[in-house]
């Protein structure tokens, strides 16, 4: 992974009479695209290669609308949703849970840090045990 790419990932828990089961959606919209070929060894670039801001930004939104509807398909039949997580995605996906009917299966957004899968898996153990 660069810094140039997005990777937003959600690992979705699923708390069942049979156990505990995880999937893992992951998405890598580029923030920025690479320009192919560039390299010291290679020359300079044509800044003509770089799309233009605003193309740049429909993609970015596109690979994005394409990950919030795959979380979204991955938790539809949910009763109750928690979302937590480090950055800004949080609010993201509860405005599309709302948009798609599923506002109301919200029991929590939480801002937390980086967590490890037992961890994540604690976290969700331990809220609905209450």
């Amino acid at each position: 992974m660069t810094e140039q790419t997005l990777q937003e990932a959600l690992e979705a828990g699923l708390i069942t009479e049979k156990g505990e089961e995880t999937a893992l959606v992951i998405s890598q919209a580029e923030k920025q695209p690479r320009r192919s070929g560039d390299s010291p060894l290679k020359g300079s670039y044509d800044p003509l290669q770089v799309p233009a801001s605003d193309s740049r930004r429909r993609t970015l939104t596109g690979h994005l609308n394409i990950y919030y509807d795959a979380v979204v398909a991955s938790i539809r039949n949910a009763e109750s949703i928690l979302i937590f997580g480090p950055g800004d995605a949080k609010g993201e996906l509860k405005k599309r849970l709302k948009r798609n009917n599923l506002g109301g299966r919200i029991v929590g957004v939480e801002t937390v840090d980086k967590m490890t899968d037992r961890q994540i898996a604690a976290k969700v153990r331990k809220y609905f045990q209450k």
